[in-house]
């Protein structure tokens, strides 16, 4: 239970990170971020990142398009704002250093035989 729970709140912890950084490569639909997310073995499901992507836009950090669909309704694609993009730098910054303390702290041990 407790390692459970240490890994869920790892990986909600760097989920708008992952989020922001897809979304910086260009403008995106909601499902092509879960089928990356999905790629990168981080699965989410729609609801948990429609609330996310919410929050982030109402934050200043995201901006929408309508774009008309050949299949069906429009679809709302997501863009970074100026201030999205400013956050990522500042996480790019926060994840280079975790990643280097994490690195630094397990160096000489043995993961596979704790």
């Amino acid at each position: 239970m407790i390692v459970e729970n240490t890994q869920t709140q790892m990986r909600k912890g760097i989920l708008e990170y992952c989020i922001l950084s897809i979304i910086s490569r260009g403008e995106i639909y909601a499902s092509d971020i879960i089928n990356e997310l999905k790629t990168a073995q981080l699965l989410v499901v729609e609801g948990t990142l429609y609330p996310l992507l919410t929050r982030l836009k109402n934050n200043g950090l995201l901006s929408y398009n309508w774009i008309e669909s050949t299949s069906g309704p429009p679809r709302k694609y997501y863009t970074l704002t100026a201030a999205g993009k400013e956050v990522l730098k500042q996480l790019d910054v926060t994840w280079t250093e975790l990643v280097y303390a994490v690195n630094t702290s397990i160096a000489g041990r043995n993961i596979e035989n704790p």
